[in-house]
């Protein structure tokens, strides 16, 4: 079922989006624009994220992409510099960005660790950090996409859902870091989506479905523009009295 944008709900507003190359990010970055916003879009697939531009061409807004390791903290600091160089403002920074992988605790190599917690939660962090003095001048905000796996254990991803519960415990904090000060700092926390993400995602062989039932649905997955909906609520105007949440949309999986 497709959305209607709310128009020019970001008007003259920049926004900063990782991961805009596909899945959620792209769907985030495509809805922003048809509501008016400059998009600053980051991913670093370069050929796809090309797509995600061309996409946005006629749309009301603007998108500009910059092919970006999010991992890295100097290219975090060098896009929101550019971001903020080109628009002279920045309003939002959606962290959306995210590898997943599964497999049995004891075989995650140090390689594979350490890339899911680049991503999914140290690119969060110098984003973050780099934006914040941006984002106070506009009275602007964050929101990070984190997961329900930041908010319930699962077995066979354990990394993951540390890198996803390490970004809801940031997103408290800066929240309350910065409680005197207009910043508002939010999470969305999505259950399963149909993306790429998703769509080349594989269990080990021999998993033992009985421990996975406790975090599956019979309802359908998300698409990532009903994701996207609520992401550009969260960072909008009419969201002002929202700071610190975490928002799930899952489904209900976390309700049981």
């Amino acid at each position: 079922m497709p959305f209607t944008p709310v128009p020019d709900r970001f008007a003259g507003k920049t926004a900063l989006v990782t991961g805009a190359a596909s899945g959620i990010g792209r769907a985030t970055t495509l809805r922003l624009a048809a509501e008016g916003a400059h998009v600053f879009a980051l991913d670093i697939a370069a050929d796809r994220l090309a797509e995600t531009c061309d996409l946005a061409a006629e749309l009301p807004g603007e998108v500009v992409g910059r092919v970006t390791d999010v991992a890295q903290r100097q290219e975090c600091f060098a896009a929101v510099a550019e971001a903020v160089d080109r628009y002279a403002r920045l309003d939002v920074l959606a962290n959306v960005a995210g590898v997943a992988r599964a497999e049995h605790m004891l075989q995650v190599s140090e390689v594979d660790y350490r890339r899911m917690m680049a991503i999914n939660t140290d690119a969060c962090f110098f984003l973050s950090q780099a934006a914040i003095p941006h984002l106070l001048e506009t009275d602007g905000n964050i929101v990070n996409v984190a997961s329900n796996a930041g908010l319930m254990g699962q077995a066979y991803t354990v990394a993951y859902c540390m890198s996803k519960g390490a970004l809801v415990q940031m997103t408290r904090s800066l929240a309350w870091e910065f409680i005197k000060t207009p910043l508002r700092v939010n999470a969305i926390a999505p259950g399963g989506v149909e993306t790429p993400l998703v769509s080349g995602y594989q269990m080990p062989p021999d998993v033992d479905f009985e421990l996975m039932m406790r975090y599956t649905t019979p309802r359908p997955m998300a698409q990532a523009e009903d994701v996207a909906a609520l992401l550009c609520f969260v960072a909008s105007d009419e969201a002002r009295n929202i700071n610190g949440a975490v928002l799930s949309t899952d489904s209900g999986v976390t309700a049981g």
